[in-house]
C-alpha cells in the first residue's frame, strides 16, 4: 500500500464527512485512492462544541468523551506546517488502455499488478510503454472490510503455481453492453478463464472469505471476519455508507427548568417533597422564577439535584419535538437572534379545510444542525431509528484505530415545522383499511428482514411512513416555490407515541446560503404547498402500476415501498433521513387505487375549494 502524492484540487469539508470519509474510494486525476483513517489526518480543523451530540457518540462509541472537530483545512501558505487528509493507493490492480487484441467482438486487456509498473505505466514483453487505470472491481463486506480480489485464485477457482510465475492475465470483454456476463479473467496458461458474473453470486462464494483487511487504517489491522466476500464495484453506490448522527441544536426545556431553579435555588434547597414545593411558589420570587414551569417538572430537578433522581437521557428528537411545539406565537417584528429562533402563526393566516389535521405551523428562522461520522459500512446503509438515535448493535467500521475525535460539520439555516393532531392520527389508525394496510406493509417488511439475516432495524410504525410520505411529497411542492433546489431541503420527521407527531423541512449549509429566508417565507403560505403536494399525491405518471405495487411482491422486490416510484414520492437521497425507504403515498392521498387508507380524507381541486 503506497501514499498517494498530494492532490491538485480541494473538496468540501462536509463531503469529508458524508461521501468521501475514512475508507471510502476517490478518483483523483492521477490516482485512485482510498481515504486513510483519522490516524494519518492532520489534527482537524475548528472545534464544533455540541455537548447533547457529543454525549450520544461517546455512549455508541464506548469512549469516555469524544471532540467535534470539523476535518483540517488546507493552508496556502508553503511555510506553514503540511495539513490535509492522506489517501492510499487502492486498487493495487491495473488494466491496460490499449487493447492488447481484438476479435469476433472480443476485446482484451492486460491485467497487471501495481509492483509490474515503471513510473505509473506498464512496460510489456516488446518495451513498449503503456498507460494503466485502476481495475474497477474489488472485494469487500458487509463490515466494511475490503481489498483487491486475489486474480489467479478466482481465474483458476483454486490455488495455481501462475502467481508464482507471474504469468500473464487478462480482462476480456466479449460483448458491448459491459454486462457482467461479458466480463471475463483469462490466464495466458489457457487453464484459467473465469467470468465475473460467478463472482457476483453471493452463494458461489467465488471471491473465497473476508480476510479482514482495514487498509485505510494502516498495516498490520487485520481484524477476524467470518463474512462472504462481495464483488463491489468501485464507482457503485453501495460501496460506501457513512453512518452519521444530527442534531439541531435547540434550547431544550431541561435547560429552561435548570436555570428557572437555579434562580430560586435558596428557597428550594430546603423542599422535600411537592406539597412544600407548591408552598413555596406562593412567594413572589419563586413564583416569578418558575413561571411556566410545572410542580413535577420543578420538584424532578431538585430530586436529581440531591441524587434521588435521575434527569431523563431524552432521544435526539424527543428533545427538538419538546421545544418546537412549544415555540411562542409570532408577534409584531420580531428579530432573529441567536442559532435557534422559531416562531409559530397563528391559525388565522394559515387555517384551511384540508390543514385540518394538522395543530400548529411554526416558522424556524434560525437553526444549526451538527452533522458528525461516527464509521461506515458497505453493500446496505445503517440509518438512525425514529428517534434519531443510532443502533447499538450495528457492526460499522471504524474510522480509527483509537477513536478521540470525530470529523463534524455545522450548517446554519431555516426551515417550516408542521405539528399533527394526535387524535387526528389516533383516529385514523383505527380505521379497518388502514390496518389491512399496516398488514401489508409489515409483510414487506417481513420479506425484507428475510433477506437481511441479522438486521436490527425495526419497521417504523404507519404513522411514519404517512409522514415521511407526505413530507416527500411536499418537499417537491415547496421546491418550486422557495428558491432552494428540493434536493438542498432536508427532512426531519417525528412520529414518538404519547409525544407527539410532525414534519420539519429545513435547509442549512456551511455558508450563508441557508439563510436567505425562501422557507420562512413560504411557510408563511404553507397552506398553498400542502394543497399543492396533496394533489402531486393522487396521480403519478407510473399510474396505476405505482398505486397497484404491493410491498411483498417477489417480482420487483421493493419490500419497504408502498405506491411509491421515482415518478411520485421518491427524491434525493440528500434529502431524505431514510434513503428512500419506508414510503407510501396511499397513506397520504386517495391514489387511483381508492384503498381508503388515506390521512388526508378531504379532496383538494384544481381551485383550492374541497369535495
Amino acid at each position: 500500500m503506497t501514499q498517494g502524492k498530494k492532490a491538485q484540487g480541494e473538496i468540501r469539508q462536509s463531503q469529508l464527512v458524508t461521501t468521501f470519509g475514512p475508507g471510502s474510494m476517490m478518483d483523483l486525476p492521477n490516482h485512485s485512492v482510498l481515504i486513510a483513517g483519522l490516524d494519518f489526518w492532520s489534527l482537524g480543523g475548528q472545534p464544533i462544541a455540541e455537548p447533547r451530540l457529543s454525549q450520544k457518540l461517546a455512549r455508541v462509541l464506548d469512549v469516555p468523551t469524544i471532540d467535534l472537530r470539523t476535518p483540517p483545512p488546507t493552508d496556502d501558505d508553503p511555510t506553514a506546517p503540511s495539513t490535509g487528509i492522506t489517501g492510499f493507493q487502492f486498487p493495487e490492480w491495473f488494466v491496460t488502455q490499449d487493447l492488447e487484441g481484438q476479435s469476433g467482438g472480443s476485446r482484451s486487456r492486460l491485467l497487471v499488478h501495481r509492483k509490474a509498473l515503471t513510473r505509473g505505466k506498464f512496460i510489456d514483453r516488446d518495451r513498449n510503454r503503456r498507460p494503466v487505470v485502476p481495475v474497477r472491481f474489488v472485494r469487500a463486506c458487509r463490515a466494511g472490510h475490503i481489498s483487491d480480489i486475489d486474480w489467479y485464485t478466482f481465474a483458476h477457482g483454486g490455488g495455481s503455481d501462475c502467481a508464482k510465475q507471474q504469468r500473464q492475465l487478462f480482462i476480456d470483454e466479449r460483448g458491448t453492453s459491459g454486462d457482467l456476463t461479458e466480463v471475463w479473467v483469462r490466464c495466458e496458461c489457457g487453464k484459467g478463464e473465469r467470468s465475473l458474473a460467478s463472482a457476483a453470486l453471493l452463494q458461489n462464494r467465488a471471491l473465497g472469505t473476508c480476510d479482514g483487511a482495514r487498509p485505510w487504517l494502516g498495516p498490520f489491522t487485520k481484524e477476524t471476519c467470518s463474512e462472504p466476500s462481495r464483488l463491489l464495484i468501485r464507482s457503485a453506490s453501495n460501496a460506501y455508507f457513512p453512518q452519521t448522527m444530527s442534531v439541531i441544536s435547540l434550547p431544550e426545556r431541561d435547560e429552561a427548568i435548570r436555570s428557572a431553579v437555579d434562580a430560586a435555588w435558596s428557597f428550594l434547597e430546603i423542599v422535600e417533597d411537592i406539597d412544600q414545593l407548591r408552598y413555596e411558589r406562593r412567594r413572589s420570587a419563586v413564583k416569578a422564577a418558575l413561571e411556566g414551569i410545572s410542580d413535577e417538572e420543578a420538584f424532578a430537578e431538585i430530586q436529581a439535584r440531591r441524587g434521588f433522581g435521575v434527569r431523563q437521557d431524552k432521544s435526539v428528537k424527543i428533545a427538538e419535538l419538546e421545544t418546537l411545539v412549544t415555540a411562542t406565537e409570532e408577534v409584531g417584528e420580531d428579530r432573529p437572534e441567536g442559532v435557534f429562533y422559531a416562531r409559530s402563526l397563528p391559525r388565522s393566516v394559515w387555517g384551511r379545510p384540508w390543514m385540518a389535521p394538522i395543530e400548529r405551523v411554526v416558522m424556524v428562522h434560525r437553526l444549526r444542525e451538527v452533522v458528525a461520522q461516527v464509521g461506515f459500512t458497505r453493500f446496505e446503509s445503517a440509518a438512525p431509528d425514529i428517534e434519531g438515535e443510532l443502533d447499538m448493535g450495528v457492526r460499522r467500521a471504524s474510522l480509527a484505530r483509537e477513536i478521540t475525535w470525530l470529523p463534524a460539520f455545522e450548517n446554519k439555516g431555516e426551515g417550516v415545522f408542521l405539528q399533527f393532531k394526535t387524535d387526528a392520527i389516533q383516529s385514523w389508525l383505527s380505521r379497518p383499511a388502514v390496518l389491512n394496510r399496516a398488514t401489508q406493509l409489515g409483510q414487506g417488511f417481513e420479506a425484507w428482514r428475510a433477506e437481511h439475516k441479522g438486521t436490527g432495524r425495526q419497521f417504523p410504525g404507519l404513522p411514519y411512513l404517512m409522514l415521511h410520505s407526505f413530507s416527500h411529497l411536499l418537499i417537491t411542492a415547496v421546491a418550486l416555490a422557495c428558491g432552494y433546489p428540493a434536493s438542498s431541503i432536508r427532512e426531519r420527521i417525528y412520529a414518538i407515541p404519547n409525544v407527539g407527531y410532525g414534519v420539519l423541512l429545513y435547509t442549512g449549509t456551511s455558508d450563508a446560503e441557508g439563510t436567505l429566508g425562501g422557507l420562512v417565507q413560504v411557510g408563511r403560505r404553507i397552506y398553498e404547498s400542502v394543497r399543492s403536494a396533496l394533489d402531486l399525491g393522487e396521480l403519478c405518471s407510473n399510474d396505476p402500476v405505482c398505486a397497484q405495487h404491493e410491498a411483498s411482491s417477489d417480482h420487483e422486490r421493493r419490500f419497504l415501498h408502498g405506491s411509491a416510484c421515482h415518478g411520485c414520492v421518491l427524491i434525493s437521497e440528500t434529502s431524505c433521513e431514510q434513503h428512500n425507504d419506508f414510503l407510501d403515498r396511499a397513506l397520504v392521498v386517495r391514489t387511483v387505487q381508492n384503498l381508503g387508507a388515506e390521512f388526508f380524507l378531504e379532496s383538494v381541486t384544481g381551485d383550492g375549494s374541497t369535495s
